[in-house]
């Protein structure tokens, strides 16, 4: 706790704050306390917290934490609809020039990255294209369309991510440029981030481990699987919110072709796993922001 106090003694209340962070690291615990000790409003910087059909499975605040500061960008977009970082900078926008500051959480990297350092100005994607993007995925997995990228965008993407893989072909595909080419062109960033606290919550494997596991039996108790039930009518593995960690995995279980053991243990290993990837972007994107250990969020 004393750790924490004397980071919050350290922040400007007028400069807007970001908080990057891997799962399960306490990044919306912090913010919390920013917000409590200091004022502000919470945005969400996470690319599946902004759907509306996944609140338990994707840990969004619950209304309890929301009850303790303002929180935006949470749960707003339908789960049938795509959503790109550069949807999420336009609903962003309106909370940067409020005089409540913003205080800016979670682990999407990309989403931090086109804020601080520009998002290359790429057209809207046709209909027809990402329909065709997603049926390609449907039938034959994503990687099927790695090998249509130009190499300079392989290279800079997460080609683990289905979600960037499909954006990278959709641009591709409709342009005959590859994103690398236009982000090589990209505008000034609408946040620098020199103007802003950029925090890094630093949360070793070993420390981080324990919690992924206990988190799934977490949500479990709080009713994810009754949230894959309401889910069930609408589900496909194509809707954009279907990404969400553990979301196939509950589906399987109500359809009787997975026990809820083996799919809280395929969940854990995903969890684990993207995770890594985050810290991976983090030491790549991030070295310049202020690190705060994790361990010092959760200290009682």
């Amino acid at each position: 706790m004393e750790r924490i106090s004397k980071l919050l003694n350290q922040l400007d209340p007028a400069k807007p704050v970001l908080i990057a962070g891997p799962t399960a690291s306490g990044k919306s615990e912090l913010a919390l306390r920013i917000a409590e000790a200091q004022g502000g409003t919470i945005a969400n910087a996470d690319a599946i917290q902004v759907y509306s059909d996944w609140r338990v499975l994707t840990a969004r605040p619950s209304a309890e934490d929301e009850a303790r500061a303002p929180h935006a960008l949470y749960g707003h977009v339908a789960g049938d609809v795509p959503y790109s970082v550069g949807d999420w900078l336009r609903d962003l926008e309106p909370y940067l020039t409020r005089p409540s500051r913003p205080i800016i959480v979670g682990g999407t990297g990309l989403y931090f990255t086109a804020l601080t350092e520009g998002l290359a100005q790429i057209p809207e994607t046709a209909a027809h294209i990402r329909e065709t993007a997603m049926k390609r995925i449907a039938d034959e997995g994503h990687e099927a369309l790695i090998a249509d990228l130009d190499e300079d965008t392989r290279s800079r993407i997460d080609l683990a991510n289905p979600m960037r893989v499909q954006r990278a072909w959709e641009v591709q595909t409709a342009t005959g440029q590859g994103i690398a080419q236009w982000q090589d062109h990209t505008p000034p960033p609408r946040l620098p981030r020199e103007k802003t606290h950029a925090l890094l919550v630093h949360a070793p494997k070993d420390w981080l481990t324990p919690r992924i596991e206990a988190r799934f039996a977490k949500m479990l108790e709080a009713g994810a699987l009754e949230e894959a039930e309401a889910n069930r009518a609408t589900w496909s593995p194509s809707l954009p919110s279907a990404k969400a960690i553990g979301a196939a995995e509950l589906m399987a279980v109500l359809d009787g072709t997975m026990t809820l053991d083996d799919a809280q243990t395929r969940a854990t290993v995903l969890t684990r796993q993207f995770a890594k990837r985050q810290r991976t972007w983090f030491r790549a994107r991030m070295r310049n922001w202020t690190e705060v250990d994790a361990a010092a969020l959760t200290a009682s």
